[in-house]
């Protein structure tokens, strides 16, 4: 009886359900091997010989599958199709064969399949192959290279940037692109155009709107009119004419559907549909894959399976009927370079089945499936058949002239089932529709007008005619949006970087090292961020450029196609990078910050309204301003310091984050300062003597702008005693980590009650009744206002030392709880699928059996002290060390 490795139970459990009794089909949980983070992992010495280790969770795991192959001698390997899954594949194999597990006898074989169906898996049991060498040393260059970058360029972070976390082979370059286009977007100076509309009637008394598009008998050109003046003239010019209809012309047009997704194109419509990141996304894919919903999440290829595209222009007609099927199946060729990255596209496996027929409980999965299943569907339907009118519309002398679009769909096609999102939305009468207008006819200014809309413009923003059917608007250009997750992938792709299996890991990571933050779908870089990516391209700068980032991902996929030798290229690679990091490590700190300060220059100094030295403190007027680190990342601060503390992020003066001055107070200095959690008000500046000045936060909705004095005195006088209780002890109002609240501790409680209060006004205003009566209500429902439990997603029973197990649902996914401990499930594992016994494992394996020890064993109290003492260094050690590894 053959066993089966995959990687997940869920892929196992699907699978075992397909082949039946005559198989052993078990997980590998993922990958069962990977380079210790420490020196000498990867042997620069030994041609780059590189030492695996079994990670400590997956030695069960490899025991298991090796005990399995002692009653069955053949290990058949069916991980994923792609690089990661061959690459698993081999490790498996490798950690067996040293575990003497697999004999000389024992045959082993390696099958894939693009989807997780009863004939794909049928199929592939038929098509043997042994293990991809070109592929898995593929894998084994990446893998030596992001070791090589992480674990040598990391440590020299560590020592010249304080704060600085890791750096990697491919998630510097991602940096690069959002540091970089968010100082396009600081050093963008908005230019200003106005545009001309008029509202028009036909002689029928329907209404249209038209552009103006030549003035004074000439084109125009976007910034034409560039200011209120001009934008005068032109609206005159057009309400002092007559118009009429200079001519007519519809055209006929057609959209063609997109192709079927892959793994970027999947991601960036998950996220402009639905706002998902693109692990986020990833992961409802993965489930649906596993599952057998979908076809393989990870690949470069749009080309459809000939069996697919006859279900898929079956299931159209079935639906929407024979009109919508196009005369012949609709053909993609796949654009990918790397052939071993180009499987099959995304797609359902039965394309009968839509969202609503499987029934998804998963909210994810569901949205996700639904949009997977129409671009599916719209991608084998018929085009779209549109007509696209453009009326022109001038005066007598030809001084005047203005255009109308319009369009109008004749056919719907595949829009019927979808349209594909758009990342930068920007506004267009294209879509239109626009009433019967003939030729020749005039064209009269319409009675309704553009009043409303001139209401609602900008001050200073907008002229309108006296008729107020012509409306000139202001505009200003826009800088470079901000990426998304979505954008961003979408920029990797066309630059070369990266690969669908790595997309969203790189992604994640450079926000999980608190590089770059996600404020409403748009990526910002932190401080930290931007000075790690300047020192990167100061003293790195080839090994952050796009260029080569992108053709050594080429020579890597050149690899894969058995055409290179990764040796060779890592021994390339490693001459020239060796020497740099070598000649980095001797530079001190100060010598790092003067290269970013001039480096930074245009940044952090631009010139001041008033002309003077942008460079001297505002603060003391006599220091000079200078780049400086700490933990948190970059600031810009005085060099007088100690005795001048002024300091201001390196966004620039103004910024959000600098200091103002708001007056005295009993001779001490009342600062408006900015921090890492927001605008806060300090009493004078630390001292040896105070270390930490009185400072109060801005409460939420208080304008940082419109504080004074008096607000900050107020602030900086919290808490607000009330009065004293009449049981006892003194009522106070403050500003917390929830909003504001009120406090009381009587004689007798163990602790202070809050109560919680709407109106931030009432910290100052409210009166002892109203207190004492909140108060009251509190203590009599102490637990009215809380979250309800919630509730398990299954019921275990009893743990063998005592109390509930039950398995929970969580934000990041099932977990196991025991009493205060919480285990999360291990990556691929169904809650239904969890025992008694492997929830026990998982608590043990979190200390939640160590602590029920003492209780059982009161003699034993030091054994277990002694335990926990121990495995407390190598707890924090591990950590640090992966962060040091910088994959991709």
């Amino acid at each position: 009886m053959p066993v089966v490795v995959v990687e997940s139970p869920a892929k196992a459990k699907t699978i075992n359900k397909y082949l039946g009794s005559g198989y052993t089909v078990l997980a590998s949980y993922g990958h069962v091997r990977d380079l210790p983070p420490k020196d000498g992992s990867v042997d620069t010495e030994n041609d780059f010989e590189m030492k695996w280790e079994v990670g400590t969770d997956s030695r069960k795991h490899v025991k298991a599958i090796a005990d399995a192959l002692k009653d069955d001698n053949a290990l058949i390997l069916a991980t994923d199709p792609d690089r990661e899954g061959e690459a698993i594949s081999w490790h498996l194999e490798e950690a067996l064969r040293k575990r003497r597990a697999i004999k000389k006898d024992t045959p082993v074989s390696r099958v894939v399949f693009n989807a997780i169906t009863k004939s794909a898996v049928t199929e592939a049991m038929k098509n043997p192959r042994q293990v991809d060498a070109p592929l898995v040393e593929a894998y084994l260059a990446r893998r030596a290279l992001d070791y090589l970058v992480g674990f040598n360029l990391s440590p020299v972070l560590w020592r010249k940037l304080p704060g600085a976390k890791s750096a990697g082979r491919v998630q510097s370059v991602c940096l690069r692109l959002i540091v970089e286009r968010e100082m396009e977007i600081e050093a963008f100076k908005p230019r200003e155009y106005w545009s001309v509309k008029a509202l028009l009637a036909t002689p029928r008394g329907q209404e249209y709107e038209a552009r103006l598009t030549i003035h004074a008998g000439k084109k125009l050109d976007r910034y034409d009119l560039e200011n209120e003046t001009a934008a005068e003239l032109a609206v005159q010019a057009v309400t002092s004419r007559e118009l009429f209809i200079s001519s007519v012309e519809a055209k006929p047009a057609s959209r063609n559907p997109s192709p079927p997704f892959m793994t970027s194109t999947l991601q960036q419509e998950a996220s402009r549909k639905f706002g998902m990141g693109a692990r986020q996304a990833m992961n409802a894919a993965q489930r649906l894959y596993e599952a057998g919903h979908i076809t393989y999440m990870r690949t470069d290829g749009i080309d459809m399976a000939p069996e697919a595209v006859e279900a898929t222009r079956g299931a159209i007609k079935d639906r929407y009927g024979a009109d919508f099927v196009p005369s012949k199946p609709r053909v993609y060729k796949n654009k990918a370079k790397n052939a071993q990255e180009a499987h099959e596209c995304i797609r359902p496996t039965e394309m009968s089945k839509d969202a609503m027929a499987l029934k998804l409980r998963e909210s994810d999965q569901a949205r996700l499936y639904d949009l997977i299943w129409k671009r599916t569907m719209a991608c084998q339907m018929e085009s779209a058949r549109l007509e696209r009118t453009v009326v022109e519309i001038a005066s007598r002398d030809g001084q005047v002239g203005l255009r109308a679009n319009g369009q109008r769909i004749l056919f719907e096609g595949f829009l019927k089932v979808y349209e594909e999102g758009r990342d930068d939305v920007v506004d267009s009468d294209d879509d239109r529709i626009l009433p019967q207008i003939m030729q020749n006819e005039p064209a009269h200014f319409a009675k309704s007008g553009f009043k409303a809309e001139f209401a609602k413009a900008d001050k200073g923003g907008a002229v309108l005619s006296d008729n107020q059917s012509v409306l000139g608007l202001q505009h200003h250009t826009q800088p470079p949006p901000r990426y998304t997750e979505a954008t961003l992938v979408k920029k990797m792709e066309e630059l070369g970087i990266g690969r669908p299996s790595t997309y969203a890991s790189i992604v994640t990571t450079i926000q999980d090292r608190e590089y770059v933050r996600k404020e409403g779908n748009r990526l910002f870089p932190e401080d930290k961020g931007r000075i790690v990516t300047i020192f990167l391209l100061n003293f790195f700068r080839r090994y952050v450029g796009y260029e080569f980032t992108a053709e050594l991902e080429a020579e890597l996929d050149q690899i894969s196609a058995g055409e290179g030798d990764y040796k060779a290229l890592l021994a390339r690679f490693w001459q020239d990078f060796s020497a740099a990091i070598a000649e980095t490590s001797e530079l001190r700190i100060a010598q790092v910050l003067d290269v970013l300060d001039e480096a930074l220059s245009d940044q952090l100094y631009p010139p001041r309204e008033d002309g003077t030295d942008p460079r001297v403190c505002p603060k003391c007027g006599t220091g000079q301003l200078h780049l400086k680190t700490s933990r948190t990342g970059g600031f810009v601060g005085c060099g007088n310091y100690p005795e001048c503390t002024y300091t201001r992020p390196i966004a620039g003066e103004g910024a959000e984050g600098d200091e103002r001055l708001l007056g005295e107070d009993q001779g001490d200095e009342i600062w408006l300062k900015a921090g890492r959690f927001g605008p806060y008000v300090q009493r004078g500046e630390p001292t040896p003597e105070n270390k930490k000045p009185p400072r109060a936060s801005l409460p939420r909705g208080w304008n940082k702008d419109d504080m004074d004095l008096a607000k900050a005195l107020t602030l900086l006088s919290l808490p607000r005693e009330v009065g004293e209780h009449p049981e006892g002890g003194t009522i106070k109002t403050n500003f917390g980590r929830f909003g504001p609240y009120i406090m009381h501790q009587k004689p007798d409680e163990e602790k202070p009650v809050y109560v919680n209060i709407k109106d931030p006004a009432d910290v100052f205003e409210i009166g002892m009744n109203r207190a004492v009566e909140l108060l009251a209500e509190k203590r009599a429902n102490p637990g009215r206002g809380r979250r309800a439990a919630a509730k398990p997603l299954r019921e275990l029973g009893d743990h063998p030392d005592g109390g509930p197990v039950n398995i929970m649902d969580g934000k990041y996914g099932p977990y196991v709880k025991y009493e205060k401990v919480n285990a999360t499930l291990p990556k691929g594992t169904e809650p239904a699928d969890v025992t008694m016994e492997m929830a026990v494992k998982l608590i043990e394996e979190k200390g939640g059996a160590k602590k029920k020890a003492p209780a059982k064993k009161p003699a034993g109290k030091k054994a277990p002290a002694k335990k926990a003492a121990a495995k407390k260094p190598a707890a924090k050690k591990a950590p640090a060390k992966k962060a040091a590894t910088g994959k991709d």
